[in-house]
């Protein structure tokens, strides 16, 4: 309802509304306080008269009064009525001084840099065929959540509030010594929200501001983020057929990162020979490595090579990897296997830096690995990744051979197709998106100016109808391009 103040202000109350009418009238008084409306000097009605316009209770309108009295709003003395105070500033939402001018934002100069990076549209959807996603439609939910709720039981009857849970740390390394060759006690297993935040905590435990810092181009830019946000100076290193060439290389770096047993986004395959090749390399200059092991769980073509840090015997590789591959994207656990000196310097760094995963999950991962379920759910995953895979390597060279060169990738879980010379990645991408199907742009992976062109493309979350529907899109895009 409308109520005029004594020619004052039109104030809009609503009896039945949402909020009380005490926090009704005070946003209506504060409001027309700062809008000008009631200009500094302006007396109000008395308490009792006030009530008695706006039909509410006396006791209201006092504790009204006294807010904004205490806020500064207002001027209140024993037997006069309330003023509205000096002139202030007028004030956004959130207490900020409002101005004419465009506010000034300072940012970093690491933030600043981010525009750089590859960024997804800000209204992107999960559709075909965006890489680097999982099929959540095919995870055991409802057997997941049985584990979840067994955990969130037992909360009160933990005997340890340890950061990282030491049944998942047990299970997790179990799994990683049989199939990956990870070689580590499990007090050097860390569990992190993701595996961005594990290599963003290496970062910060191992460089110093100025120090350098080498990364596979085109290479993983959450990495680059990483390190730059802790000082270092990042150089792009070229890869080859064997991966990260670092033969004649001069430089002297302090921490290197890469994606041995899948490049990423490449697809390589780093051989034994030049990965023993890097840690004698590591060595000799002192560096310490990051092995991002993001998706190896799914391998289609031969055995697996087992991991990098399973050949270190200097303790220099940080062996990181993800939950969100090989489950499902909204679990969002990571952990790192850290090398031994390194271990009570990094359960301080990770508290410091409040790099923690709930305490539940964790409980629930660590029984859901330890009664099969994990593991039975990657095998079956191997399947049906495969299966997409070779789909979609079919879909793309029949809708669009004559434009496309298709990697076929020996395991993971999207591939590269690379774009016929004088085609811009870039475009292509903004007018696939525009057409309905999710595609990253291998020439923004580069540090510095893209050698390449072609698309990223994931095959894992998508099932061959919606496989054959982007395919049939990009042929479509592609045709009308010369």
């Amino acid at each position: 309802m409308h109520q005029v103040l004594s020619g004052l202000i039109d104030l809009e109350l609503q009896p039945q509304g949402d909020a009380t009418l005490t926090q009704q009238l005070y946003g209506e008084l504060r409001k027309v306080m700062l809008d000008g409306t009631l200009a500094p000097g302006r007396r109000l009605p008395s308490s009792r008269e006030l009530a008695r316009q706006l039909k509410v209770s006396r006791n209201t309108v006092s504790g009204v009064i006294d807010q904004l009295a205490m806020e500064g709003f207002l001027d209140v003395a024993q037997g006069r009525r309330p003023v509205v105070a000096a002139a202030k500033p007028k004030l956004l939402r959130g207490g900020s001084v409002a101005s004419d001018a465009p506010p000034k934002v300072r940012m970093s100069r690491w933030a600043k840099g981010l525009q750089d990076f590859y960024w997804p549209a800000r209204d992107e959807r999960l559709r075909p065929l965006l890489p680097c996603y999982a099929d959540a439609r095919e995870f055991p939910h409802e057997l997941w959540a049985r584990y979840l709720r067994r955990a969130a039981r037992m909360a009160p009857l933990r005997a340890t509030q340890a950061v990282n849970r030491p049944q998942l740390q047990a299970a997790l390394l179990r799994y990683l010594v049989e199939h990956r060759g990870v070689r580590a006690e499990p007090r050097q297993v860390f569990v992190m929200p993701s595996a961005q935040a594990a290599i963003e905590l290496v970062a910060r435990v191992v460089l110093d501001a100025g120090d350098l810092a080498w990364l596979e181009s085109p290479g993983y830019t959450g990495a680059r983020g990483a390190f730059e946000a802790a000082g270092a100076r990042v150089s792009g290193v070229a890869l080859d057929d064997g991966g990260l060439a670092i033969k004649n290389r001069s430089d002297r770096p302090r921490l290197i990162f890469v994606t041995p047993s899948h490049q990423y986004p490449t697809g390589r395959l780093m051989p034994v020979n030049r990965r023993h090749e890097l840690l004698t390399f590591a060595g000799a200059v002192g560096a310490a490595i990051i092995e991002d092991d993001y998706d190896s769980e799914f391998h289609y073509d031969g055995r697996p090579v087992a991991a990098l840090q399973g050949l270190d015997e200097a303790g220099r590789v940080f062996y990181a990897g993800t939950f969100s591959k090989s489950t499902f994207p909204d679990i969002r656990l990571g952990y790192v296997v850290v090398p031994e000196g390194y271990v009570e310097t990094f359960e301080r760094a990770q508290r410091h830096a409040g790099k923690l995963a709930a305490a539940p999950v964790q409980d629930a991962l660590a029984g859901f690995i330890e009664d099969g379920h994990f593991a039975a759910h990657v095998r079956r995953m191997n399947r049906l990744y495969r299966e997409r895979r070779d789909h979609l390597v079919r879909a793309l060279t029949d809708a669009a051979g004559d434009r496309l060169s298709v990697a076929s990738p020996s395991g993971g879980m999207q591939l590269l197709a690379y774009l016929r010379k004088g085609l811009d990645d870039c475009d292509v991408t903004t007018r696939l998106n525009r057409a309905g199907v999710s595609v990253r742009p291998l020439s923004r992976f580069f540090i510095g100016r893209g050698a390449d062109h072609g698309l990223y493309l994931g095959f894992a979350a998508w099932t061959t109808e919606e496989i054959d529907a982007g395919a049939d899109i990009i042929g479509d895009v592609l045709r009308k391009l010369r």
